[in-house]
């Protein structure tokens, strides 16, 4: 079954991961049906700064305003099966743990959530105050997963993109995709 899936990204340190992510959905195509994004104004800023482009303004994706409560991903109506907030701010995650929708990524969450769909939040944050622990102890109850961007080292990666993959592959693992990268105890 092909995949709707809302990306989200929000200004916490890691926007490789956000880019890493739409290439490798691009590149997963013929499992989707659709993806729609959504930025904050701070991602777009961190954007910048970390990866030296502005290759934002360039999503081959539909981009939502944060502020389009008409994108219909904010209606469960739409049949999204999965949101991925990458990287995830623990300002956001704490506004989606408290069920404040008060920004189109804080209620398409909440949406995922009362619809019992798969909302992954790629926490970008360390390390952990009691705050951040409990907030992600209070979606993960109901029913998000949390995935820390942190990396693996057992696929030996060599280059910075090559580390972040180990996270967006685990993230596209997530999602339900069929995805050919590395795999622990095989050749």
């Amino acid at each position: 079954m092909k995949k709707k899936i809302v990306v989200a990204i929000t200004g916490a340190s890691g926007s490789i991961y956000a880019k890493l992510l739409l290439k490798k959905l691009q590149e997963l195509g013929e499992q989707i049906t659709e993806v729609a994004v959504v930025m904050s104004d701070n991602a777009k800023d961190v954007w910048k700064f970390e990866l030296d482009d502005d290759d934002y303004k360039s999503i081959p994706y539909k981009v939502y305003p944060k502020t389009d409560f008409m994108a219909p991903f904010a209606s469960g109506s739409a049949k999204f099966d999965t949101m991925v907030v990458v990287p995830c701010s623990m300002g956001t995650l704490g506004r989606i743990a408290s069920g404040v929708s008060d920004d189109l990524i804080s209620r398409a969450a909440d949406v995922i959530l009362k619809e019992r769909r798969k909302l992954i939040l790629v926490a970008r944050d360390t390390p952990f105050n009691l705050i951040h622990i409990r907030n992600m102890q209070t979606v993960t109850e109901a029913g998000g997963i949390i995935c820390p961007a942190i990396p693996s080292y057992y696929s030996k990666p060599q280059t910075i993109e090559e580390l972040a993959m180990t996270v967006v592959n685990r993230i596209v693992d997530l999602i339900g995709l069929d995805n050919d990268s590395y795999r622990w105890g095989t050749e």
